[in-house]
This record gives structure tokens, C-alpha cells and sequence, in this order.
């Protein structure tokens, strides 16, 4: 009985220290936020201000246009994760239900190719889109974050699908329905929590990527919210500090809140997609 409650209890410990260490960057940030300079330059930091402020919040939109970079970081993301949903989920539906060797070599390759990095493929991306007139645009951004994110959308996708049982497609069959009907009409809401969390993660994939928008954006006014966040470091990489954290603080928010209203379905998808028929 002792053994049972000790280990418990180290249990408890081992995730409370997790969630202390998950919550460290984003507690330390918003406090940062809040700090008037002196506090900031303090060589004995504290973890809640002394003399709170807004004027890090104030100066930061006064020297970014950092809605207008959050509209722009919206629309990539919104679009990237309908589209790659969209594309994902039939691609899915037919990579489970053909169970041949072409299917699970497409799979190993999704899998395999999530292991890509950034550099490697900058590059051929630049070129495809040069030769469609898509550099510096918010449609050539959408269609890179669609291809860059559709490997793991399929693969999350195809084990959900791979948990509907294909005994009530087959009954569709029966009735009369095509494939495209038993899709939309059987399959899909079935699969309405593993889409929910797929758009998701596409979602907040492309709300905080970096590299691609730095690389294919130079007008200022089609860069998104993490480059507009670089500007608020000098020529000399001295970093306006407080702004900075405001302006951070406040990008990711969105992530946050959308967790927070589907993290039920989240979970539901989730477990759904671990079950294997």
C-alpha cells in the first residue's frame, strides 16, 4: 500500500514538473510584458513586476503594424489548413482501405518525408513558385505551408480512418452509394474529430512558421506576425526587449484560445485515431 502511494505520489511530481517546465517560457514571457524598462535591466529579476505596465503593448503596436500581420498570418493559416484537409482527407480514405504494396510504400514515404528539413527544400519551392508568379504573395505562401503540411496530415488522417469500420461502408455499397457518397456521407463524420485535429495542428503549424515566410515574403505589407516580431530587434541584435515579449505574448494567444475551445474533440480525435480495426 505504501509502494502503491509513493509511486503515485512520484507520479504526481514527475507532471507537475513537466507542466512547471511547459509553463516556464510562456509565464516568464508574460511577465517580461509587463515590466516597465528599469525593471527589465534589473540585475535581480522577479517573476511578477513591480510596477506593472501597458506601455510595452502600446509601444509595440505603435511601432509595428502588428494586426495587419496577424490578418496576414490568419488567412495563410486558415487557408492552409482547409486546403490540406480538403486534399488529405480522400487521399487518406483511399491509402487505408487499399491495403497494397503501392498504398504502404505512399505511406512510408509520408513518414519518410517528414524528416526533410527546411533548407533542403527552400530552394525547389522558390523556383516552382518564381515560375508561377507566386513569390511575395500570400497564395504561394498557402500553397507551400498546403505541400509542407499534407505529409502529416495524411498521416494522422489514415489512422482514423483506418478506425471506421469498413463494414458501414461496405453497407453503403449495398445501398446503392458511390465511393465519393460513402465518403461524404459515411466516412466524414465519422471522421469529424480526427479532421478537427488535423486542421489544427496545420492550422498552428503555419500561424508560427518562420522560414518560409521570411524567405518568400519582402513586401512589408504580406509579411506575417513571426517576421514582423524580428523587427523589434536592432541592425546590432540588441533586442527591444519589452515590445518584443507584448508583441509575443500576444501572438500566441491565438494557439491558446484555439486549443482551449477543441481540446475535447482534440482528445477524442486522438484517442479515436490510436484504435486500429
Amino acid at each position: 500500500m505504501r509502494t502503491s502511494t509513493g509511486a503515485r505520489a512520484g507520479q504526481y511530481l514527475a507532471l507537475l514538473a513537466y507542466l512547471v517546465f511547459l509553463a516556464f517560457p510562456l509565464l516568464w514571457l508574460l511577465s517580461t510584458a509587463f515590466k516597465p524598462p528599469r525593471e527589465l535591466g534589473s540585475l535581480h529579476p522577479t517573476w511578477i513586476p513591480r510596477h506593472p505596465t501597458l506601455a510595452n503593448f502600446r509601444q509595440a503596436f505603435d511601432e509595428q503594424p502588428l494586426l495587419h500581420a496577424a490578418l496576414n498570418s490568419l488567412l495563410a493559416a486558415v487557408g492552409a489548413a482547409l486546403i490540406a484537409v480538403l486534399i488529405a482527407t480522400p487521399m487518406a480514405w483511399v491509402m487505408a482501405r487499399r491495403r497494397t504494396p503501392l498504398a504502404r510504400a505512399a505511406t512510408g514515404w509520408v513518414v519518410v518525408s517528414q524528416a526533410f528539413p527546411f533548407v533542403l527544400v527552400i530552394i525547389p519551392l522558390f523556383l516552382v513558385l518564381k515560375n508561377l508568379r507566386l513569390i511575395d504573395s500570400l497564395a504561394g505562401l498557402v500553397l507551400v505551408y498546403v505541400v509542407w503540411s499534407l505529409p502529416f496530415a495524411l498521416w494522422m488522417l489514415v489512422g482514423y480512418v483506418r478506425a471506421v469500420p469498413a463494414e458501414l461502408e461496405e453497407a453503403a455499397a449495398v445501398d446503392g452509394a458511390g465511393k465519393l457518397r460513402t465518403l461524404v456521407s459515411v466516412t466524414a463524420p465519422l471522421l469529424a474529430p480526427g479532421i478537427v485535429a488535423t486542421a489544427l495542428f496545420a492550422f498552428v503549424t503555419a500561424w508560427n512558421e518562420f522560414f518560409f515566410a521570411l524567405v518568400l515574403l519582402k513586401t512589408p505589407e504580406k509579411q506575417t506576425l513571426p517576421v514582423v516580431l524580428t523587427h523589434f530587434i536592432g541592425a546590432e541584435g540588441v533586442a527591444d526587449l519589452g515590445p518584443l515579449a507584448a508583441a509575443a505574448f500576444l501572438a500566441t494567444l491565438p494557439s491558446l484560445v484555439v486549443f482551449a475551445l477543441i481540446q475535447r474533440r482534440i482528445t477524442g480525435g486522438m484517442l479515436t485515431g490510436a484504435v486500429k480495426s
